[in-house]
């Protein structure tokens, strides 16, 4: 294997076959020894975290592979903490998927005025942003990435469809023990001009509510595997 790119949780290596390796890690982001999925840089190292978000990240993908839904996901090792997945070009220098069931946290924050915090979102309202640290992953519209040359039309319909339909899988599932999802973060690529969703599906990636409690990602992850 070859080593692409060292990330913050995952490292990334090519494959023979064409395909690509992530190597789950035990680094977190956070700050000051916390966990927090928001922060840019590893805070601390929690033993077993990377496996364990690899096995959701299977579970997820293994779900959305049932319902027809086309992901990156090949197959699994969780004892060496890896993921095979199809090679898929990121779009423009990296683009966030955000899917809200629930107005909470940013988008209270840009329109706090307009509606209050925990107003649920009917249908589920989507939303882009470009991953730079530097400029706050500034907000995206389909016009603008359409414009920037980053996706079409059509590519951004794609997304957001499929993002509504990940989205709701996910939170019905969560629903069956008890949780519930309040807004999720999914990355898309394109594998043969086809858009597909790659990365992971990991607590980290979620906000999670439990009987008006907002579950810790490293708390949620164990509801998740250990059900």
């Amino acid at each position: 294997m070859e080593l692409i790119y060292k990330g913050k949780t995952k490292d990334v290596y090519s494959l023979e076959n064409g395909n690509v390796m992530l190597k789950f890690k035990d680094d977190c982001t956070g700050k000051d020894g916390v966990f927090d999925p928001g922060e840019n840089s590893v805070g601390l190292t929690i033993e077993g975290i990377g496996k364990a978000n690899l096995e959701t990240s299977v579970y997820y993908f293994e779900m959305l592979k049932k319902a027809g839904i086309k992901t990156h996901y090949v197959s699994a090792n969780l004892d060496d903490a890896t993921m095979e997945v199809l090679p898929g070009k990121v779009f423009g220098h990296g683009l966030e998927v955000i899917c809200r069931l629930v107005a909470t946290g940013s988008f209270i924050r840009r329109y706090g005025e307009y509606i209050e915090d925990g107003t649920a979102l009917e249908g589920g309202y989507v939303e882009c942003t470009f991953k730079n640290d530097a400029k706050g992953d500034p907000l995206v519209t389909s016009e603008g990435l359409a414009a920037l040359g980053v996706m079409s039309p059509e590519m951004f319909n794609s997304m957001k469809e499929q993002t509504l339909r990940i989205t709701k899988i996910i939170a019905d599932d969560l629903k069956e023990i008890g949780l519930d999802l309040w807004d999720i973060k999914f990355e898309f690529g394109y594998n043969n001009d086809e858009v597909i969703l790659i990365d992971e599906i990991a607590s980290g990636n979620m906000r999670v509510y439990k009987d008006g409690k907002i579950v810790e990602p490293v708390e949620l992850t164990k509801l998740i595997n250990n059900r």
